[in-house]
């Protein structure tokens, strides 16, 4: 047992429980823990030496996506305060009007569309800036956006030019197209029970909030929605409707320029923001109000995630990470050796949890499809199973987008994680059982 469960591994599992309790309980907050728990439990492991170089590599790793992140919402904050998906979202309005149930169910089709590019940040972006007006109308729960969100974004990540699929097939050694073909089928049932869970949550919304005109002292599960808001003659000064064309062209540049690579994502998104706020704002006394309006946001994002980056520096540089994947890989008895497949979907869920994509393909996945292979399994098949825990994945705190949707959104990352994680298991199981039934995924070798 001692082997299995070796001394680093034991640290990260303790570390990540103990991170996991103190942000759930709210007895932390998630900056605090994402700094504090791996230091301790860095010293603890002997790496005191060493944490400082960690903590760096970590926070390197994650700059330029920091970087990239801070300058979008700059963006997309001008973009809003210009008025630029006010026709947007009185379109939607005009279809979905004020039913929960049309709101809902617009979301996850909405979500899936944008989701096409497989940029998790740039869908939470626009997804949110649409949908957030109509939500706060309305006085529906903004956790559901969140959840029809990240559920939709991450099935969508299968396609081939998702990195979980891309990381996958490298990862196994496998052509993507042998990864992606057999699964995409499961992915699409998996969408359709987004769509089903969108009609859900919209049934009850509209019977919680019937015969109600707006979303004050409307309270759900502990939540109380933001009142409904009317523009008011400070926001009004900021629209710059002459400009609507110009600002709907440059952010189309923008966006086909991220999906075709044109140029490095935060190169991309500084150059954008610098445009738009000088031709929106000439003065340098409205640059400045803008950019102090939307600071917080921007302070709050950047300050998590280079404190997730500090987490993860310390969980993979002192060895806990890989500690961890060989643990649970060891403690499988050999009699359930055929049943791997299977099992790599159901431990995906957990594994890509508390680890980075990038940890997880490349440290987990080429272990277990060398294993499996000795019960006669493809590494192929490995390969999809490795994918069938993203949606749970989207909710995993080391990850960008969910600290930009809940900082988008005003709730807290642990309510959001809390409101949806059963969710996505459901529809990661939901996914397993169709691969199951179509072959993707072999039940036994």
């Amino acid at each position: 047992m001692i082997d299995v469960l070796s001394q680093p591994a034991v640290l990260g599992l303790l570390m990540v429980v103990t991170f996991m309790t103190l942000i759930m309980t709210k007895r932390m907050s998630a900056i605090a823990a994402l700094l504090i728990v791996p230091i301790a439990f860095g010293l603890l492991a002997g790496a005191g030496p060493r944490l400082g170089q960690m903590i760096l590599d970590g926070v390197l790793q994650v700059a330029p996506t920091t970087l990239m992140l801070s300058f979008a919402v700059l963006y997309f904050a001008v973009m809003m305060d210009a008025g630029l998906f006010e026709p947007l979202v009185r379109k939607v309005l005009s279809i979905v009007g004020d039913d929960p149930l049309k709101i809902s169910l617009g979301t996850a089709i909405l979500a899936t569309v944008v989701s096409l590019d497989g940029d998790g940040t740039t869908t939470a972006l626009i997804v949110i800036t649409a949908f957030l007006p109509v939500y706060r109308r309305v006085g529906m729960n903004p956790l559901i956006l969140a959840t029809l969100l990240g559920l939709a974004n991450s099935l969508m990540n299968y396609v081939p030019w998702g990195g979980p699929a891309a990381r996958a097939a490298a990862a196994t050694h496998v052509d993507l197209a042998q990864v992606v073909g057999p699964i995409l089928p499961a992915a699409a049932v998996g969408l359709l029970g987004v769509f089903g869970l969108a009609w859900l949550f919209g049934r009850s919304e509209r019977r919680r909030l019937a015969g109600r005109a707006t979303a004050v002292d409307v309270v759900n599960d502990g939540f109380a929605p933001i009142p409904a808001t009317t523009d008011d003659e400070a926001a009004r000064a900021f629209r710059r409707p002459k400009l609507f064309w110009f600002n709907l062209v440059l952010t189309l540049v923008l966006i086909l320029g991220m999906v075709s690579g044109l140029a490095p994502l935060p190169v991309l998104m500084m150059s954008a923001f610098a445009i738009a706020i000088t031709v929106n704002y000439p003065s340098l006394k409205d640059q400045k109000a803008r950019l102090a309006a939307h600071a917080d946001n921007v302070v709050n994002i950047v300050v998590l995630l280079f404190a997730a980056g500090a987490f993860t520096g310390i969980l993979n540089g002192a060895g806990m990470a890989d500690a961890m994947a060989k643990s649970a890989l060891s403690i499988i008895p050999p009699q359930v050796g055929p049943y791997l497949a299977p099992i790599t979907a159901l431990v995906s869920m957990p594994l890509t949890f508390v680890m980075s994509n990038d940890a997880y393909y490349f440290g987990v996945v080429p272990v277990v499809a060398q294993a499996a292979a000795g019960f006669g399994i493809e590494p192929a098949a490995i390969a999809r199973a490795s994918l069938i825990g993203q949606p749970v994945h989207s909710l995993s705190p080391l990850l960008a987008p969910i600290y930009l949707a809940c900082g988008l959104l005003g709730v807290d990352v642990a309510d959001a994680q809390r409101f949806s994680l059963k969710w996505a298991v459901l529809i990661c199981l939901v996914v397993l059982a169709s691969a199951l039934a179509m072959g993707a995924i072999p039940l036994r070798a």
